[in-house]
């Protein structure tokens, strides 16, 4: 038989998604997930020993083989001649919103950008980066959204804490609205008129 870390390279190797330890458990028929985990370990330090272009990483809970980042220029000139579609402005702003506030309402996400979101919602979900979780206690029950595994594979994550931190809170316009005049409420205040449109400036200052 093989040595056991060259069948897990093998296999990471030919796996197009990343490889859970469990996975590799099972197919190796070891005796817990510690002893894959202790499997992959050694391949990763055999590929540090040697300095090879190749890595293993962990992202989206499993294991990955990736390119070493210092071959990239090499690999970003190979892919000068693919036709490559990237995601629009727009659907990196709605994509933003559900990896920040998941699970969040289509209409949560419309008051955050000021615009309908309906077709960039739809275009991340046919791309598989976002998927429909549950439906929202609220009038209408509107789907919520969130982040899917293919997310954290694209962007290199191995889960939603290792987003990049931002200051301060993403303000959703109605909810500030509903909270400051509960806020007057409590203070025996009469809550004031506002436009329509005013919660937008608290978005804009704290972008």
């Amino acid at each position: 038989m093989p040595n056991p870390v060259d069948v897990v390279e093998a296999l990471l190797f030919a796996s197009d998604a990343p490889l859970e330890a469990e996975r590799i458990k099972e197919v190796l028929d070891l005796e817990n997930v510690a002893a894959a985990r202790e499997l992959v370990a050694e391949l990763r330090a055999r590929y540090d020993e040697t300095s090879r272009a190749l890595s293993i990483t962990e992202v989206g809970g499993g294991y990955r083989m990736v390119t070493r980042p210092d071959v990239a220029p090499w690999l970003v000139r190979l892919a000068r001649a693919r036709t490559r579609v990237r995601l629009s402005r727009a659907s990196l702003e709605a994509l933003a919103i559900v990896a920040y506030k998941q699970p969040v309402s289509r209409p949560e996400i419309d008051a955050i950008r000021g615009v309908n979101s309906e077709g960039v919602l739809e275009s991340l979900m046919e791309r598989r980066l976002v998927r429909i979780g549950g439906r929202k206690d609220a009038p209408g029950r509107p789907f919520l959204y969130e982040t899917t595994r293919e997310f954290l594979v694209a962007f290199g994550l191995r889960d939603t804490d290792d987003l990049p931190k931002v200051e301060g809170d993403l303000i959703i316009p109605e909810l500030a609205a509903e909270a400051g005049a509960a806020e007057s409420r409590e203070h025996g205040e009469a809550p004031a008129e506002q436009s329509p449109r005013a919660g937008w400036a608290d978005v804009t200052a704290g972008s």
